[in-house]
């Protein structure tokens, strides 16, 4: 399911690059729901994750909202309704279904879906086919083809909770696995003191929140080159680390004790062996490869317990260029915050990232789940400290 990357600059004159880029991001949207059955499209076991259907939809309202209603001449929406059922956060666009209730709508139905997409994507070829697009058109066509590539992340981590979470733990794909990845290198590299630039620069597509590129003061700090593995966090587990109070900041003791948690997320002690749900079904944990699906109170604890640090975000981008990386998403110690300088664009889309700079912290990396071409050193992903069901890992300093 892999396809190749058409990276597109402020220089890109060829609207056909923008095509064949918007023809294979959709695609691969597509090609992942390809081995569902129709009621896995539905289910919303838990308030963060969203059915496979409405990601399906609201990627394709993305493009209808933000740039067919605006820019086609005579376009008509598909629905009057789906403005409201898909629109995921922006308030400018208008009211919207709330994220909770999102499993709640069994209609429009899977092919009724899959019809709005064929509609928006035959009016985009026809948009697209325009001689020479406007800078800000193709701008916003590219913001809408990575905001899919987003979602493409979320769809398949949210249908491997909602699968993860059936009694009988059922096959995805037959050989499709996010979990069997293993360190390239092991070791440390030490980084020196020094003033460094952070942030976006040069061509090619990024978020606004990665943007003002400013420098930092960084004292001299050694990283570790591989990420934290099954089996080494194991032995946190053995050494009683889900019992120690010592070991966790307040608030990650508070959600140990209400969640009463022993382990990472899918793992299951089953016939007296760590079994974890992999897309694949229920698989043994494997101790060479690396953890996965760990919350940011449970990496901190970790990191406390190996008497080391997770690193801040600037020292992960620094790091970057000496080690390897994107496998996972990897925890920083960092809230996300705005850059210096960072301003919100105009309107709906100036709710893309900026809103949420709260109570959040940063990771960095991608992981085995991010889609091809999705992925960079500035990139600054985001969650709250208690959710595990991204492809997160640890990767520690000192």
């Amino acid at each position: 399911m892999n396809y190749p990357t058409i990276v597109l600059t402020e220089d890109s004159p060829a609207t056909s690059d923008i095509t064949a880029e918007y023809e294979v991001v959709r695609r691969y949207s597509v090609d992942l729901c390809t081995p569902l059955q129709r009621e896995d499209y539905i289910p919303q076991p838990v308030d963060f994750v969203s059915p496979p259907k409405w990601h399906l939809a609201h990627t394709t309202w993305f493009f209808e909202e933000f740039i067919l209603v605006k820019n086609l001449p005579d376009y008509e929406r598909f629905h009057p309704d789906f403005s409201y059922l898909f629109n995921s956060y922006y308030n400018h666009v208008g009211s919207r279904v709330v994220r909770t209730d999102r499993g709640n709508i069994t209609r429009p139905g899977v092919e009724e879906v899959y019809t709005y997409r064929r509609y928006v994507d035959d009016a985009m070829r026809q948009l697209l086919a325009t001689p020479v697009l406007p800078a800000d058109l193709r701008e916003l066509v590219v913001l809408g083809l990575n905001h899919e590539q987003q979602h493409q992340e979320l769809l398949i981590t949210d249908l491997k909770f909602i699968l993860g979470h059936n009694p009988i733990f059922p096959v995805y794909k037959q050989g499709f696995s996010l979990l069997n990845q293993v360190n390239e290198k092991s070791g440390e590299v030490v980084i020196p003191e020094g003033l460094y630039d952070i942030g976006f620069e040069g061509e090619g597509f990024c978020y606004d929140n990665e943007l003002a590129r400013h420098k930092v003061f960084l004292e001299e700090f050694t990283i570790q080159n591989g990420l934290v593995t099954n089996g080494e966090y194991m032995e946190f587990m053995q050494d009683g680390g889900y019992r120690n109070f010592d070991l966790w900041l307040d608030e990650g003791w508070q959600w140990v004790t209400a969640q009463r948690a022993e382990a990472p997320l899918y793992w299951h002690w089953v016939d007296n062996r760590w079994q974890q749900y992999t897309l694949s079904g229920l698989q043994e944990v494997q101790p060479g490869q690396i953890l996965c699906h760990i919350n940011y109170y449970e990496a901190a604890a970790y990191a406390s317990w190996k008497g080391m640090r997770l690193p801040t975000e600037f020292e992960w981008e620094i790091g970057s260029a000496h080690m390897p990386w994107g496998q996972r998403w990897e925890w920083t110690q960092s809230a996300y915050l705005p850059y210096p300088r960072f301003s919100k664009a105009p309107g709906a889309i100036g709710e893309y990232n900026g809103k949420f700079m709260i109570n959040q912290m940063v990771l960095r990396g991608a992981s085995s789940a991010t889609s091809p071409g999705h992925s960079r050193a500035t990139y600054r992903n985001f969650f709250h400290p208690h959710l595990q069901w991204q492809c997160t890992g640890i990767r520690l300093v000192r």
